[in-house]
């Protein structure tokens, strides 16, 4: 089946989005045909500096592959080399009532936590449709909160369907495997709009300071701890091997341990878990040119569909082949 996912270039990936989404989608490689796009349409609702847009969609494609994208296998690309999607999301505007996206609750969400409202942030889940259904997606790597997205992609698709003929594919949504909220430095969810990420490749001394500044409660060593309630064992699930992390839970309970002692074995965990992967990225920070010929190819591949599905729809709605082509 056909597996089709975005990530923003909004900064430096970080442990949350590993083991929220990314590894995830790597493991969607062995079985699936994988479309994997980098949204650089969808990061411009946020308004970011050009600069950072330029800098971080070639830092988003060489995690991916450091990670383990198979670039044989899976189509990789950056979104906007296959501007065909805008023209299907104009299409796909045009059936979409006001009241579905007045209804999506990202817009909502995002304009409370202060992100100024504009009409891309508002179509951005028509936008969002066209990303899916131009490439004839069948599932969506989405998170169960998440799942109003496909939703409402699944209903305009049966919008278009019902009134031009049968053009597009309707997809269902893949609830990706439940992960723990990854709490950041701070307790709260680890994301960049916090700041308080551990990012995946940044340098080992950096990464050791940022885990030592882990908030946890005021608990003396002698003390009996919560496992439960640390942000410091959260980590640890994610990193140690099960009988090392029974060891780590007995010891909080029984006392005689501090956090700091559970810090620095974390680093150690967390260093040696990303070390493969930073050797492999290391390489291809000196290789940019590999970087940029590997989403060249994935966007000559993914234009190949999209025209196709771009086609059918023009077609469907009267406008037919594109003159002078």
């Amino acid at each position: 089946m056909r597996v089709l996912s975005g990530i923003q270039p909004s900064g430096r990936l970080h442990i949350g989005n590993y083991f929220g989404a990314m590894r995830q989608h790597l493991q969607l490689q062995a079985d699936h045909d994988c479309f994997y796009f980098i949204a650089d349409f969808h990061a411009l609702t946020s308004n970011p500096k050009p600069a950072d847009i330029a800098r971080y969609t070639p830092d988003v494609a060489m995690d991916y592959i450091a990670l383990g994208l198979d670039t044989n296998k899976t189509v990789f690309w950056r979104q906007s080399d296959v501007p065909e999607v805008t023209e299907l999301a104009w299409l796909l505007s045009c059936v979409t009532p006001m009241g579905l996206l007045q209804r999506c609750v990202s817009f909502k969400d995002k304009v409370a936590q202060g992100l100024a409202p504009n009409h891309g942030l508002f179509a951005y889940p028509v936008l969002q449709a066209a990303d899916i259904l131009i490439y004839k997606s069948d599932l969506v790597p989405v998170g169960a909160d998440q799942k109003q997205h496909i939703e409402v992609t699944r209903d305009i698709a049966g919008r278009f369907n019902n009134d031009y003929g049968v053009v597009f594919t309707i997809p269902e949504a893949h609830i990706i495997e439940s992960v723990a909220v990854v709490p950041g430095t701070d307790g709260r969810k680890m994301s960049k709009s916090y700041d308080n990420t551990i990012e995946i490749f940044e340098s080992e001394e950096s990464l050791r300071k940022k885990i030592m500044r882990i908030v946890t409660d005021s608990t003396p060593v002698a003390e009996p701890k919560d496992p439960d309630r640390c942000n410091v064992f959260a980590l640890l699930k994610l990193f140690a091997q099960p009988q090392e992390l029974a060891d780590w839970e007995n010891r909080y309970r029984s006392g005689g341990t501090g956090y700091s002692d559970a810090k620095k074995r974390l680093a150690e965990l967390v260093i040696d878990y990303f070390k493969p992967f930073r050797e492999k990225r290391a390489e291809l920070e000196h290789n940019p040119s590999y970087v940029r010929e590997v989403l060249a190819e994935g966007a000559r591949r993914a234009a190949s569909v999209a025209v196709e599905t771009l086609t059918a729809a023009r077609n469907a709605v009267g406008l037919g082949a594109h003159y002078g082509r």
